[in-house]
């Protein structure tokens, strides 16, 4: 396993791009199985999450290249309707594969998914609302086995948004017979990006942007191409690194309306923010961080991909802030590593008690999680001293090469590879 070695306290400056996102390209991947043929997506992030979404394509029969971050992919090959264990424990996100492939082929064997160490986020959102629609399903030897003569429309109302049974459901209503209403769905921007894309395959999609969609049935789809959105969580992970360093940094091609509760944040915390189309300026080269609470919520709200981020950052605001996860309740491993550098955080239940303090100092801390292995970079970046980072792993699942982009800012992070510490 890899491990990062960061010399921290160096303020860091620069001009970067942002990658595509990668949570979209774990949408828009599955959903070119809908439409015989090839597929074309384009700014498709070098990730781990990616490499193994298109290993389980490929499994099932679907040719696919990848090269200069342009995907294609050749789905009118697909033979196999299996998605394996061996792949699908890598990605909770492999569940994507379970609508599309029911839809179009009437049977699908999907293993239960796995992913990060932490929470539970259950599938049966997705179930129920398949089961709604005429899906017969059982759970056989920890595999969801579905079959089904056709989908059916019908009105499917989540107890909760949910990202994931949003696009899954989404995906399945689209080659459906009749017509499908969403009611509190996702309005994240990956489940704008996926319905712009089926809807350019020839779907038949209302209300996208909103929390209900009402999707009427096609009897088949065409294979298209689309760019993938800029990646919202990489851009703001990058936005804090150089506010916690007291740096800046220009941000290219990212939509800033992407971002507007992060800024909001942001600015709120002292930082000078400005935008301008497909591009944000920090400047926090005179930044004493204001303590400033947070609590997570849906899109448009604070993200919970960037909670751990924000922890970090509060870590060295002046005074104590509030951090609350209403989205999972546990997301919190982050956090004894984050004291092991120095901070002074408590948590109680969905809460984190943040109180700032002087410096981080350098230490040997264990990455956990994708977005806790941000967290504590963030820390390493601005701590005193030398902060190593094992289990990185974690890190490439959601992030391409940050290290280089990290470099390219000023910062001193080595990447120590394929050994066990």
């Amino acid at each position: 396993m890899d491990k990062f070695i960061i010399k921290g306290g160096i303020t860091l400056k620069g001009e970067l791009g942002v990658s595509g996102a990668k949570n979209a390209s774990l949408a828009l991947l599955p959903a070119t199985i809908l439409a015989p043929g090839r597929s074309t997506l384009k700014n498709t992030p070098e990730l781990n999450d990616v490499f193994t979404m298109i290993k389980l394509l490929r499994h099932i029969g679907a040719v696919v290249e990848f090269k200069d971050h342009v995907l294609s992919i050749e789905t009118g090959s697909i033979t196999n309707q299996i998605a394996p264990y061996e792949h699908v424990k890598k990605m909770r996100a492999s569940v994507y594969v379970l609508g599309p492939l029911l839809t179009r082929y009437g049977r699908a064997k999907v293993s239960l998914p796995g992913g990060c160490a932490w929470g539970p986020r259950p599938i049966n959102l997705h179930l129920e609302a398949l089961k709604k629609m005429g899906a017969n399903i059982d759970l056989v030897d920890g595999y969801i086995v579905c079959d089904t003569n056709r989908l059916r429309g019908e009105n499917i109302k989540f107890d909760i948004s949910s990202v994931g049974a949003t696009g899954n459901i989404l995906m399945a209503s689209v080659l459906a017979k009749g017509t499908t209403k969403i009611q509190n769905a996702a309005t994240e921007p990956e489940i704008t990006n996926l319905a712009k894309f089926l809807v350019k395959m020839g779907a038949k999609i209302e209300g996208i942007g909103t929390n209900i969609l009402t999707i009427d049935g096609v009897d088949d789809l065409i294979p298209v191409e689309i760019d993938t959105i800029a990646d919202r969580i990489e851009a703001g992970t990058l936005l804090i690194a150089a506010a916690i360093t007291n740096g800046s940094i220009i941000l290219n091609d990212v939509d800033p309306g992407l971002l507007s509760a992060i800024l909001l944040k942001l600015m709120s915390a002292g930082c000078k923010i400005k935008t301008s189309e497909n591009k944000i300026e920090l400047d926090a080269s005179e930044l004493e961080i204001k303590n400033i609470n947070v609590s997570t919520s849906i899109f448009p709200g604070f993200p919970t991909d960037m909670q751990a981020q924000w922890t970090a950052f509060m870590s060295l605001a002046n005074g104590k802030s509030l951090v609350r996860d209403t989205i999972y309740f546990d997301r919190f491993k982050h956090v004894p590593e984050l004291v092991r550098l120095g901070a002074n955080i408590s948590v109680n239940d969905n809460t984190a008690l943040v109180k700032g303090v002087k410096e981080l100092k350098g230490a040997k801390v264990m990455s956990t999680d994708l977005r806790a292995s941000a967290s504590l970079l963030l820390a390493g970046l601005a701590a005193r001293g030398t902060t190593e980072i094992l289990r990185v792993y974690h890190l490439d699942r959601g992030y391409q090469r940050i290290e280089e982009k990290l470099r390219n800012l000023g910062a001193d992070i080595e990447r120590v590879v394929g050994k066990e510490f």
